[in-house]
């Protein structure tokens, strides 16, 4: 066990620098020499953890060559992909990237809600709702981010597709963070809570093509609210 759990560290380590672009993509991995000797373990314990990230394709292997860093669109780890959205260099692109995902997947959950949700999920979705705007008023973040992906968890579960919840549950975290950026903002919550009153009142009607419709515009809104807001102000 203590073994695997020094190859874990190291393949962190290494991870921890691709993730904060000290190697980035196309660039290559120190050899197991160099990192044997930086790192202080043995050269089995770095080829250990070099075939980990192998096989997350997070690096690859030249032959002839060496062995190099992956761009992120190849990476086969979400684990891997979720840290880069919350630390890496390429943390704009792949917050955008995630509001991409969520938009194929929401949009196509919302439509399957509008004939399957139940009069008690709406009642949930109308409280959530209630809490969104309170805490709004409250400038209280953290109650505004908990009330708003409740919000869309009812509308997930209630698509009556088992996949939809299980595959967002490893985005949680994620996604509970990038809520805590844009939240902050009081023009972002106030633009969240009128795109959140028009996917409730398009689901009250049962029409599956008005939801698909307002939860698309509520992703489109969101993206815009990222790069406006957000990245905008970053840049300045």
């Amino acid at each position: 066990m203590a073994r695997k759990s020094l190859v874990t560290e190291v393949a962190d380590n290494l991870l921890d620098r691709i993730v904060d672009g000290q190697l980035p993509a196309d660039s290559p991995i120190p050899g197991e020499l160099e990192l044997s000797a930086t790192l202080e373990v043995s050269r089995m314990t770095v080829r250990e953890a070099i075939k980990t990230l192998l096989a997350q394709r997070i690096i690859r292997v030249e032959r002839g060559r060496g062995t190099y860093v992956n761009p992120i669109s190849q990476w086969s780890s979400l684990d891997a992909v979720l840290r880069a959205t919350s630390v890496g260099t390429g943390a704009e692109e792949a917050a955008v990237q995630l509001i991409e995902l969520r938009r194929m997947l929401e949009t196509g959950a919302c439509e399957l809600a509008a004939t399957r949700i139940s009069g008690a999920e709406l009642q949930l979705l109308r409280e959530h709702l209630d809490g969104m705007r309170q805490a709004h008023r409250d400038a209280e973040v953290d109650d505004f981010v908990r009330e708003d992906l409740a919000f869309h968890d009812v509308i997930l579960r209630a698509s009556g597709n088992a996949f939809v919840p299980a595959l967002f549950e490893p985005l949680r975290r994620v996604l509970s963070e990038r809520r805590r950026e844009t939240s902050a903002l009081p023009d972002i919550q106030q633009h969240a809570i009128g795109q959140h009153e028009n996917i409730l009142r398009a689901l009250e009607t049962g029409d599956p093509a008005r939801s698909r419709e307002a939860m698309d515009q509520h992703m489109q809104q969101t993206l815009d609210d990222l790069r406006s807001y957000v990245y905008a102000a970053k840049d300045d």
